[in-house]
């Protein structure tokens, strides 16, 4: 018998953090959340292919999460990249609801859990 997903052990996943303080639309911040998750998992798929292809064959979990502000997303991206996590920062292209530049998010993983919550863990889901 086949485990459901709720039942499914991921050793495995993605965490997108968003910065709740710039406000983003609801569709704005799908395409912020996107943007950080592809990036992300190219970087894995170029720098860590065997934890990208052991969380993609896992169904691909990914959380999002949210910080107060750029200084903890930053926190959290370099504190990533310092345990060696594939991460990217994303900056928008200023086309629509905010300045040309602004850091919105960042992706981090994919990734052993264990490692990735270690950076994450304590964030509240979005």
């Amino acid at each position: 018998m086949q485990k459901s997903t709720s039942d499914r052990e991921f050793r495995y996943k993605q965490v997108i953090v968003v910065r709740k303080d710039l406000k983003l639309s609801r569709g704005k911040l799908a395409v912020q959340v996107a943007h950080a998750a592809v990036t992300a998992c190219e970087r894995c798929r170029r720098d860590a292919e065997e934890w990208f292809e052991r969380w993609f064959a896992e169904g691909q979990k990914k959380v999002v999460v949210e910080v107060d502000n750029l200084d903890a997303l930053i926190l959290h991206y370099e504190q990533a990249k310092r345990e060696g996590l594939p991460a990217a920062l994303i900056e928008d292209a200023g086309l629509t609801e905010i300045p040309p530049g602004t850091i919105t998010c960042a992706g981090i993983g994919p990734a052993p859990a264990e490692l990735v919550d270690k950076i994450t863990g304590g964030l509240k889901l979005l």
